[in-house]
């Protein structure tokens, strides 16, 4: 037999299957046509084959023989795919999540999930199978060799804390992207269905307690990392940017060491004009036009959690939040800068009034400001005057009569990296991991990738690198 063809039969969600089978011996030489549902296991196909060739096989063969003589033929069929057998299954792994093998290469995966209740009654088993072959993978990335030093899970008066921008899909699936900003990125290593299982496996390798990510697309929350998370023993809270912008802020944290209490949203550009709290801060913004404009129309947006310690008589106040790219921003950077720490200062002295135990602050996120940026400043000193230059980035939206002060005293859990993004077009330190000083020490900061890990494919993001930006790991401890 030379060839099988398949021909699928639109709108009726069937195939047709077609072959010639000879055989000389038997003066066997006929045509055999299937037509079967595409819903239809590979192996009850085969069977049906095996049955219909056998029985013409067999019929010939009684021909030839006497009864007595006679014997029935057994046929063996199979279905090959680039000379490898395809129809047989087997059980890989049993659980809820499963890294293929190179064993798997060139072969698809199929899920099967049996649901049941809590008194184990069980529903009917569905099962999906995958649309692509298993391929080979990165080989090693550099994030293992940075789990090396995260086997361990904390306890006591210790936790781990990541922040990590994973770069949304929202930003990757365009001509744009794959053409002039990422164009040495290969793009399947550019695909979101590729970048989400190096995320999932890099995060989840740290062991941390509190996580916190940038740029999340809103279907990756909910249907891949949400559920993996909770596997794993963590809950999470999702929190979109203002505006019709589809991505935004994720909150992860280990449900065996916390407890929430409560999850907050601020988009700045709702509440900027209006809170009295940014009274001040609006009435100096609003006497440029063209400032104004600008900052109300920002999605820029503050995730606020309170969780609550279950070893120690602790709260902490975990922010997150992303901050405006634009290279001539870095006075719209440092104004959402001065309204976030006044929202948290607030924030913090309302939950004082509610919460008997004491609070600590740590501020994560993508700032997408230097070191020597105000914001910086303003964290780790307390306050920026109102001839910083980062008031005068643009001159049509300079101000001169803005300056910021904080209560809190705040330092940067992993110190000033050399990295935290790095593209071929720009790379430097944008991400940060505040935490109180005064109530707080850092006790480990997992090292960041060398220069010639960074620039092993050019930039970032790569075949072993998900994202543009590099996640921050560190270990805190209550003093």
């Amino acid at each position: 037999m030379e060839n099988a063809y398949f021909r699928e039969i639109k709108d009726k969600d069937q195939f047709q299957l077609t072959f010639q089978y000879v055989n000389t011996d038997l003066k066997v030489d006929r045509q055999f046509n299937f037509c079967r549902n595409l819903n239809e296991k590979v192996e009850s196909l085969l069977n049906r084959v095996t049955t219909n060739v056998e029985k013409v096989v067999n019929k010939k063969n009684k021909k030839r023989k006497t009864e007595s003589e006679s014997d029935s033929k057994k046929i063996l069929v199979s279905l090959l795919d680039n000379n490898k057998e395809v129809n047989k299954e087997s059980l890989c792994y049993e659980g809820f999540t499963y890294t293929p093998t190179n064993n798997d290469i060139d072969y698809y995966l199929k899920v099967a999930c049996t649901p049941k209740n809590e008194t184990f009654d069980e529903g009917p088993t569905l099962e999906a199978h995958s649309t692509c072959k298993v391929e080979a993978g990165p080989g090693n990335c550099p994030f293992e060799t940075r789990h090396l030093f995260t086997n361990n899970r904390l306890q006591g008066n210790e936790f781990r804390v990541v922040s990590y921008n994973i770069l949304a899909d929202l930003y990757c699936d365009s001509d744009y992207t794959r053409t002039v900003l990422f164009p040495y990125c290969p793009p399947y290593a550019l695909n979101i269905d590729y970048r989400k299982q190096l995320i999932r496996k890099e995060i989840s390798g740290f062991n941390a307690d509190i996580i916190c990510l940038q740029e999340v697309d809103r279907k990756v929350f909910l249907h891949d990392l949400q559920p993996v998370m909770e596997n794993l023993g963590y809950l999470g809270e999702f929190s979109v940017k203002g505006g019709e912008v589809v991505e935004g802020l994720a909150f992860f944290y280990n449900k065996n060491r916390f407890k929430i209490l409560e999850t907050n949203r601020v988009v700045f550009s709702e509440h900027l004009d209006k809170d009295p709290i940014y009274s001040d801060i609006w009435e100096k913004v609003s006497k440029n036009a063209q400032l104004t404009k600008r900052i109300l129309e920002r999605t820029t947006t503050i995730q606020v959690s309170v969780v609550e310690s279950l070893e120690n008589d602790e709260v902490l106040v975990v922010a997150n939040i992303h901050l405006y790219f634009h290279p001539d921003a870095d006075h719209v950077r440092l104004i959402h800068g001065g309204v976030s720490i006044r929202y948290l200062e607030k924030f913090i002295e309302q939950l004082k009034t509610k919460v008997s135990k004491r609070i600590s602050l740590v501020f994560c996120g993508d700032f997408n400001s230097v070191p020597e940026c105000g914001i910086f400043k303003l964290y780790t000193t307390g306050e920026v005057p109102s001839d910083f230059i980062d008031f005068q980035s643009n001159k049509e939206e300079s101000i001169d009569t803005l300056s910021f002060k904080q209560p809190f005293s705040l330092d940067s859990a992993c110190g000033t990296p050399k990295y935290t993004n790095f593209t071929a077009g720009f790379a430097d330190c944008l991400d940060y991991i505040f935490y109180e000083k005064t109530n707080l020490s850092v006790t480990q900061v997992v090292p960041f990738p060398s220069d010639e890990e960074l620039q092993q494919n050019t930039a970032l993001p790569s075949i072993t690198f998900p994202s543009d930006h590099v996640s921050l790991i560190a270990d805190l401890k209550w003093t």
